[in-house]
């Protein structure tokens, strides 16, 4: 059975919400696990930009999440919830928001040696966007109600890498609402599906899992 191959990167947000998905369309796929640090060839042919996720289908490849996020629920939207047109109009803005601001500041923030960038100023820019979810967002327990978004499993992974950098300072703020979705986020069984660990593509070995 010819499956398409999905390079990914485990802690990876962009990934991440892709592989969550796949899961929830009931897409399956070749998994191969990789380290950015050491791309394999495969990849950097069928997607010269280098990073992750890749979704290689049978007629075209796709290299951003949210494209492999589109491809995946054309044909399966049962598991997850249905947006109203409000909705919708929150979902986008608030995706371009974490995709773009949110993303730059979480990078300086995590990352400061690397960007020369004070930490403190970023983290403080991270907590005001963070703030202004926390005030538009009602969650029950995730945003929309009993059944996950692709809001949820878009932005959760950015704000949960927030979380990671400093976790006693971001759990000490006041949003939150934000800081309850996370937790039921990371232990729902999405989650923990989509982090499941695998060993390492060797094209050598030809050694990728069958996912999900």
């Amino acid at each position: 059975m010819n499956l398409p191959i999905l390079y990914s990167f485990r802690r990876c947000p962009y990934a991440m919400r892709a592989r969550m998905a796949l899961i929830l369309a009931s897409k399956q796929c070749e998994l191969r696990e990789i380290l950015l640090k050491n791309k394999p060839d495969h990849m950097l042919e069928i997607s010269p930009k280098g990073t992750v996720p890749v979704l290689q289908l049978p007629d075209k490849v796709l290299d951003e999440s949210l494209d492999i996020i589109s491809w995946a629920m054309v044909s399966n939207l049962d598991n997850v919830h249905i947006f109203s047109k409000t909705e919708k109009t929150l979902y986008m803005e608030l995706v371009h928001l974490f995709d773009t601001k949110f993303k730059h500041h979480l990078d300086r923030y995590k990352y400061s040696s690397r960007y020369g960038a004070d930490p403190s100023e970023h983290q403080e820019e991270c907590k005001i966007i963070l703030e202004n979810l926390d005030a538009k967002i009602n969650p029950d327990p995730w945003v929309f109600g009993l059944q996950v978004s692709l809001l949820d499993i878009s932005i959760l992974p950015f704000i949960r890498q927030c979380k990671i950098a400093n976790p006693e300072w971001f759990n000490a703020q006041q949003f939150n609402k934000v800081i309850g979705l996370l937790d039921y986020f990371e232990q729902d069984n999405l989650f923990i599906l989509a982090m499941q660990k695998y060993e390492l593509w060797d094209p050598r070995k030809q050694n990728g899992n069958i996912f999900p």
